[in-house]
């Protein structure tokens, strides 16, 4: 067995020990999920909390129709949707490379 494989394997065991770098490792990755799950539901909160704040600070805006549909019911009952939708996708991506990252960690073999 390598020196490099030695690392991982003892890596691997802090981890299903549960030790105290096996800890901290972990307790990073969920920090990384937690500040993104933070960070997108800021995203969500500006683009679908923002918008009754701009109809009402502009209530012109409000008052634009959109193939005959007022532009607050197309933007809160039809635009939204797909919005929440690309937020999910893009968590789940930016999570998934996260949680690559995470594996990356545990299997880079030693400088």
């Amino acid at each position: 067995m390598s020196r490099r494989d030695d690392r991982a394997e003892r890596t691997r065991t802090e981890l299903a020990q549960q030790t105290r770098i096996g800890e901290a490792l972990v307790r990073g990755l969920v920090r990384a999920q937690l500040a993104l799950a933070l960070r997108l539901s800021v995203v969500v909160l500006v683009g679908l909390g923002g918008l009754p704040w701009l109809f009402a600070i502009a209530p012109s805006v409000g008052r634009i129709t959109v193939f005959g549909v007022n532009l607050p019911w197309l933007l809160l009952g039809v635009v939204s949707f797909p919005f929440l939708v690309a937020v999910g996708w893009a968590y789940v991506r930016l999570a998934e490379r996260n949680e690559q990252d995470f594996t990356d960690l545990v299997h880079r073999p030693e400088s």
